[in-house]
């Protein structure tokens, strides 16, 4: 069964959470069109002090709605756009995903998934304790977990809106594991 967007949001300016919208644009090699994001070269206000001119790997940011239901049930009250994430998901296991994955979203959209969002500290001024939730060490074997999502490149544009069907289109083997970007 293919996955769904629940919602979509988008902010012209620099915030850590982004309003939902009815729909969002979504332009080949840039991103969401009138997101702080979009651009061909890095748009991350941190990063672009010291990496103004390499490649945007950040156009779009997608996190799954299963993530709140996760965070409810330790206190955290969460909703879509409020971490920042352009495209919630349902039904995508976005951090099973591997590094090239393609997502069809809608009609005509395509992203390419590029890596793992790395959470940063803002987190913590959003909801005190957050943080820990979303990024933690496996005690097993020593590595982190990323649960805030994921990030993507428009491969191709369209408009994407809650309710849009997802598919998921697997890169060909052997298969990279998402890393942080």
């Amino acid at each position: 069964m293919p996955g769904q967007v629940a919602a979509v949001s988008r902010n012209e300016v620099y915030s850590f959470s982004k309003p939902n919208r009815d729909s969002i644009t979504l332009l080949a090699g840039l991103g969401v069109e009138g997101d702080v994001h979009a651009g061909e070269t890095i748009r991350h206000q941190f990063r672009m002090t010291y990496e103004p001119d390499l490649p945007n790997l950040r156009q779009v940011h997608l996190m799954h709605e299963e993530l709140f239901d996760e965070l409810a049930l330790k206190g955290f009250k969460v909703s879509a756009g409020q971490l920042g994430e352009n495209i919630t998901t349902r039904g995508v296991d976005l951090l099973g995903l591997p590094t090239g994955a393609l997502l069809h979203l809608g009609e005509q959209a395509m992203l390419e998934v590029t890596g793992l969002r790395n959470p940063c500290s803002k987190i913590n001024d959003f909801r005190k304790g957050l943080l820990g939730e979303v990024f933690a060490m496996n005690p097993l074997s020593g590595e982190f977990i990323f649960k805030c999502g994921v990030m993507a490149v428009v491969r191709r544009g369209g408009t994407v809106r809650p309710d849009d069907s997802i598919r998921v289109e697997p890169p060909p083997l052997p298969h990279r594991p998402l890393e942080r970007v």
